[in-house]
């Protein structure tokens, strides 16, 4: 299975997947210039994971790692400070309020792509530790989710931290191993 990792800089790609490989997780994390790849052994499935960069210019570079994979998903910060077949994962800061806007954006540009259609995104709603997070509901209006008809499309609120929902993101990554496209 390869699936490509998007988001903005800060909603935890890099440290998604050190805390899906190792169970690991580290406050001191560095911004990933351009990209990374690992691949992950949970049972009977690799997983090939291509960490992109959030910075606006590596933005350019994800549609280009989302060509072929089995998935993608979508790392966002779902915090609030009042004042990020082929799968895909977007993650999102769910904490981080003024960055939603954009990452929904970024995330809806990337889906207009036509070597995109029909890929599963996983969007992530990442910091679900933090008081101020967005829950699913919230996540799925502010990025309007609702608008995605082309492909099938799964939004869960994380913690990296506390590794809450890791389990099932797992779960739904294997699940989406045994249909891959051609």
């Amino acid at each position: 299975m390869e699936l490509t990792l998007v988001g903005l800089q800060y909603s935890g790609k890099t440290t998604f997947v050190n805390v899906i490989a190792s169970g690991q997780f580290s406050e001191d994390m560095i911004p990933t210039v351009g990209f990374n790849m690992r691949k992950v052994t949970k049972g009977n499935v690799t997983i090939k994971i291509w960490d992109i960069g959030g910075q606006p210019r590596f933005r350019s570079m994800w549609e280009r790692y989302c060509r072929g994979v089995n998935a993608i998903v979508v790392s966002s910060v779902a915090t609030s400070r009042c004042s990020n077949i082929v799968m895909g994962r977007y993650m999102v800061d769910a904490a981080d309020h003024e960055k939603v806007e954009a990452s929904r954006n970024e995330l809806h540009n990337l889906l207009d792509k036509p070597q995109l259609q029909g890929i599963p995104v996983l969007v992530l709603g990442n910091k679900r530790d933090l008081p101020s997070a967005l829950d699913e509901k919230q996540l799925i209006e502010k990025l309007n989710l609702a608008a995605i008809q082309d492909r099938e499309i799964c939004c869960y609120s994380v913690s990296c931290k506390e590794k809450d929902n890791m389990d099932i993101t797992l779960q739904w990554l294997i699940q989406h191993s045994k249909s891959q496209r051609n």
